[in-house]
C-alpha cells in the first residue's frame, strides 16, 4: 500500500541499545530508539534483543533503564514490557528524551518511573496498514482493537486507574502528549526531576508536536525496498497540517548551554573525588578516562576508583562472612585479666583454659598479695617506700584510685562462677527454668481448648460454644545470699586459700541453694508437695494425680504411665496425651528405679514364662537423691511439655553475682554473694505420684 513519507538521509550508524553493568547488584539498560526492527539502524531494540542482554546481565536486584524512543512495534514491546516486569530485580526507568507510543508502555514496567523536567511522554492507540479486500482491512481494525485493550491493561496497571479510562487514551485517535509533571500528575510517572539537556532527535512527520518538544529536527527517511506489507504496529504517519515548527535555533542553544553546565558541574565533582588520590599509581590515567567519557557519571567514576585503589587489597571480612568489630582490651584489662588468673592457678582453682593463660608472659605470676597491693599504691600516685605491710594494704583498700580491690573482686568473681558451675544438680533435669522481671508475683496461665466440632443441624445453623476459663498459678523470686569478710592480715599473710577458697564455696553455695529449695517445695505436705491455691496439695486424688502405693514394677509404672495420659486440659475438653519422661525417687530406691525401667524381662510376673519388660526405657533418666526420703517416688513429663515445678530468675540471671563493699567497721573488704531467684508449682497434669511399698 502506498505511503505519503518525507525523504531523509540515512543517519550514521547509532548504538540505540546499551546495557552496562554498574556493580555485583547494579546494571543499566538503555533503550533508545526504534522498537522492533528498524528500517536504517545496524542495532535495533527488538524483543529478542532485550530478553539476551536482560539474561545476560545475571543475578543483578537494582535495573535502571533509561528511555529515548519514538516507539515502533507494539508486538515488540509488549514482550520487551513483560520481559522487564518478570525480572527479579528492582526497575527504575528514567525517561531521557522522550516515551511515546509503545515506548511509553514500556515504561510503564518501572517499579518506579522519573521524568526530568524537560521530557515528553506520549499515548496513542496502535496503527498499522494492510493490503487485500474490504474483509481484510475490517479483520486489521479487529487486531488493532485487540492491541488497545492489551495495552490499556499496562496503563491502568501502573495508574491504578480504570481499564476503561486507559482504553480511552488508546481508541479516540488522538496524540495525546504529556510534560513531566503531567505525567506525574495522571499518574504514569511516580516524580519528576530536575531538566536535562534535550538528548533527542525529533521526526516532525508523525505526532503533533506541543510547543518546544525536543533539540533537533530530521527528515523521514525513504523506507527500503524490501519493506512491502507494515505489520500490526505503529509506523510513521504524515505530518498533520498546521503544526506550529518549534524555533530549532533557540531551543539548540539552550540545550547547549545546559549540557556545558551539566559537564562542567560534573567533572569539577570527579576532579575533588580523584584529587588526593592522583599520586597514587594509575589513578591519574583513570582520572583522563572517566573525564573524558561523559556518558560516565560521578558515581560509576566513584566506584571505579575503590575498585583500582582495591585491586591488590585483602577484604578485612571474608566474603560471605558478617562483618565483625572487636573492642581492643587496654592497660588496665590486661592487668586485672593476668592478676585474676595468676591468683586462681596459686589457689588451685583456676580452670585448664585459666591455667593455658599463666605463662612466662605473665608478668603477675608467683606474685604475693602484699606485691600487688604495693603495685596498685604505686600506680595510684602513693610511695609505698618505709611503709609497713600493714600501712600498704591499708593504703591499697582506701586509696579512691588503688585498683587493688577491683583486682581481689575480678579474681574471686572468676572463682565463684567458676565453681558454681562446676557444681552439679539435679533439679534442672526434670523442672523448668523461668524468668521474671521484678520481684512481684508473676501468673502462669494454662487455657482450654474449646472441645470438638458439634453437628450443624437441617437448618445449617451452627452451635455456639463458651470459652472456657483458664488456670493461673504465681511465681516469684527472693534474694538469697551471704556475706564474707576479707581481712587485710589475710592480704599480709598472703592467704589465698582463704578468700579465693571461700569465693568457690560462694558459688557451690548458690547451687546448693536452689538445689534445695526445690526438693523442700516437693516435700511439703509429706511429699505431695506444696498446697495450691484450692487448699489442696499438688498431688491429690481429685488431680487424678496419684498412683497406688505399691513399690517400683513394671506394672506399676505402666499404671502411672496410663495415669499421666489420661489428664485432660483446663476445660477438660481433650486428654493431653503426656508421658513419663523423668523418674524422681530417693537414693535408696534408686538401684530399683533403673532395674525396672532397663531390665529387658518382666521376672516378677512369672519364674517359668519370661515376659517382656512392657516398661523397658519407658523414662530417659533416673534422679534419685538423698534429698528425699521414704518410699515415695515420682514420674515427670517432660518439662519442656509439661512444667510442673518453675524455677524462676530475675531478669534471666541464673548465675550468682558478687558484690564488693569497703566497710568502715571491717579492716578489709566485705564480699556479698547474691542469687534472686523463686521455686513454685505451676501445673499438676505433668507428673504422677506414689507412696512405694
Amino acid at each position: 500500500m502506498p505511503t505519503t513519507k518525507k525523504k531523509r538521509p540515512a543517519p550514521a550508524a547509532h548504538d540505540w541499545f546499551k546495557v552496562r553493568a554498574q556493580g555485583e547488584a547494579r546494571a543499566e539498560l538503555s533503550i533508545f530508539g526504534d522498537i522492533g526492527e528498524d528500517w536504517w539502524a545496524e542495532e535495533s531494540n527488538t524483543a529478542k534483543s532485550v530478553v539476551e542482554k536482560l539474561k545476560a546481565l545475571g543475578d543483578v536486584t537494582d535495573l535502571t533503564v533509561r528511555i529515548n524512543s519514538y516507539g515502533g512495534s507494539v508486538a515488540d514491546g509488549l514482550a520487551i514490557y513483560n520481559a522487564l516486569r518478570r525480572h527479579p530485580a528492582s526497575v527504575s526507568v528514567v525517561v531521557e528524551g522522550v516515551a511515546v507510543s509503545i515506548a511509553s508502555l514500556i515504561a510503564m514496567a518501572g517499579d518506579s518511573v522519573e521524568m526530568p523536567a524537560n521530557t515528553l511522554m506520549m499515548i496513542h492507540a496502535p496503527w498499522g496498514g494492510a493490503i487485500g479486500n474490504a474483509k481484510e482491512m475490517r479483520e486489521m481494525a479487529d487486531v488493532l482493537d485487540k492491541y488497545s485493550e492489551a495495552m490499556a491493561s499496562s496503563y491502568a496497571t501502573k495508574t491504578g486507574k480504570a481499564h476503561e479510562e486507559m482504553l480511552a487514551l488508546l481508541s479516540d485517535g488522538e496524540d495525546h502528549w504529556f510534560t513531566a509533571a503531567e505525567a506525574v500528575e495522571a499518574g504514569f510517572a511516580d516524580y519528576m526531576t530536575e531538566e536535562l539537556a534535550a538528548a533527542a532527535s525529533l521526526r516532525m512527520g508523525r505526532f503533533h508536536i506541543p510547543a518546544a518538544p525536543a533539540a533537533h529536527i530530521e527528515e523521514d527517511k525513504p523506507m527500503p525496498a524490501n519493506k512491502q506489507t507494515a505489520t500490526p504496529a505503529e509506523q510513521i504517519t504524515p505530518e498533520p497540517q498546521g503544526a506550529t515548527t518549534p524555533n530549532v535555533s533557540d531551543i539548540e542553544k539552550a540545550a547547549e548551554a545546559r549540557l556545558r553546565d551539566q559537564i562542567k558541574a560534573r567533572n569539577t565533582e570527579i576532579q575533588s573525588r580523584f584529587q588526593k588520590h592522583l599520586g597514587k599509581d594509575g589513578v591519574q590515567s583513570l582520572f583522563n578516562a572517566v573525564i573524558a567519557d561523559t556518558e560516565i557519571d560521578v558515581d560509576t567514576a566513584s566506584a571505579r576508583l575503590l575498585d583500582h585503589l582495591g585491586k591488590d587489597l585483602s577484604p578485612i571480612t571474608p566474603e560471605g562472612a558478617a562483618p565483625r568489630v572487636e573492642a581492643m582490651a587496654d592497660e588496665r584489662d590486661k592487668r586485672k585479666a593476668g592478676v585474676s588468673a595468676a591468683l586462681m592457678v596459686r589457689a588451685g582453682v583456676a580452670t585448664p583454659e585459666i591455667r593455658a593463660t599463666v605463662d612466662g608472659s605473665n608478668p603477675w605470676r608467683g606474685a604475693r598479695l602484699i606485691e600487688l597491693a604495693a603495685q596498685s599504691c604505686e600506680r595510684a600516685g602513693v610511695n609505698t617506700r618505709g611503709m609497713m605491710p600493714m600501712e600498704i594494704v591499708g593504703a591499697a583498700f582506701t586509696q579512691s584510685t588503688s585498683d587493688f580491690p577491683i583486682l581481689l573482686e575480678d579474681a574471686m568473681h572468676k572463682t565463684m562462677l567458676s565453681a558454681y558451675r562446676l557444681a552439679s544438680d539435679t533439679w534442672s533435669r526434670f523442672c523448668a527454668t523461668g524468668s521474671v522481671s521484678d520481684f512481684r508475683p508473676h501468673h502462669r496461665y494454662r487455657s482450654s481448648s474449646l472441645g470438638n466440632y458439634m453437628v450443624v443441624n437441617e437448618l445449617g445453623e451452627y452451635q455456639n460454644v463458651s470459652i472456657p476459663d483458664g488456670e493461673k498459678a504465681s511465681v516469684s523470686v527472693d534474694t538469697k545470699g551471704l556475706i564474707i569478710n576479707m581481712s587485710r592480715q589475710m592480704v599480709v599473710n598472703d592467704d589465698l586459700g582463704a578468700f579465693l577458697g571461700m569465693a568457690a564455696q560462694i558459688g557451690r553455695s548458690g547451687r546448693r541453694t536452689v538445689e534445695a529449695a526445690v526438693y523442700a517445695l516437693l516435700g511439703e505436705n509429706s511429699g505431695l508437695g506444696p498446697t495450691q491455691g484450692d487448699t489442696e496439695p499438688l498431688f491429690h486424688a481429685n488431680r487424678a494425680n496419684v498412683g497406688a502405693s505399691a513399690v517400683n514394677s513394671v506394672s506399676q509404672w505402666d499404671a502411672m504411665r496410663v495415669i499421666m495420659a489420661q489428664q485432660k486440659d483446663v476445660g477438660s475438653n481433650d486428654y493431653l496425651d503426656l508421658r513419663p519422661a523423668v523418674w524422681v525417687g530417693p537414693v535408696g530406691l534408686g538401684g530399683l528405679a533403673r532395674q525396672t525401667n532397663e531390665a529387658e524381662y518382666d521376672d516378677e510376673a512369672t519364674k517359668n514364662q519370661r515376659r517382656p519388660n512392657i516398661s523397658r526405657g519407658l523414662v530417659r533418666d533416673i534422679v534419685d537423691t538423698p534429698r528425699l526420703s521414704g518410699n515415695r517416688y515420682y514420674l515427670f513429663a517432660d518439662p519442656a511439655e509439661a512444667p510442673v515445678i518453675e524455677v524462676s530468675f530475675l531478669d534471666g540471671q541464673q548465675e550468682p553475682v558478687l558484690e564488693r563493699m569497703d566497710g568502715f567497721d571491717v579492716d578489709g573488704s566485705r564480699f556479698k554473694g547474691r542469687l534472686d531467684f523463686g521455686v513454685a508449682a505451676v501445673d499438676y497434669r505433668g507428673a504422677v505420684t506414689s507412696a512405694g511399698g
